[in-house]
């Protein structure tokens, strides 16, 4: 399977960003044809306690590279790269991973 990865550093106003997340992005991202699951993890401290640098990870699963890419030329998936722009640009960094069976 391929995943597209979506790390979040802390919101500003974490609230806010919750109720957007949830509410508004989740069900815009989750319309991407060929999307096969989608799971949210907020981080919930670092390896050595505190906070970590991230507070919020979203993997996204294809069933391969090919799924993966006809997804992204969608409109819902433009809608949902456009969506996370306008409200988390600055706190997104997002990666795509295949995951290996050992």
């Amino acid at each position: 399977m391929i995943k597209m990865i979506a790390l979040y550093k802390h919101p500003e106003n974490k609230e806010t960003f919750d109720e957007y997340y949830k509410n508004t992005h989740t069900p815009i991202t989750a319309k991407i044809p060929g999307l096969r699951k989608m799971e949210v993890t907020k981080i919930i401290g670092g390896p050595m306690g505190g906070e970590g640098k991230y507070y919020l990870m979203c993997e996204m699963y294809y069933d391969d590279m090919a799924s993966f890419k006809a997804a992204m030329k969608t409109g819902e998936a433009k809608a949902s790269g456009k969506d996370v722009m306008s409200f988390a640009g600055d706190l997104v960094t997002l990666m795509i991973g295949e995951e290996v069976n050992e």
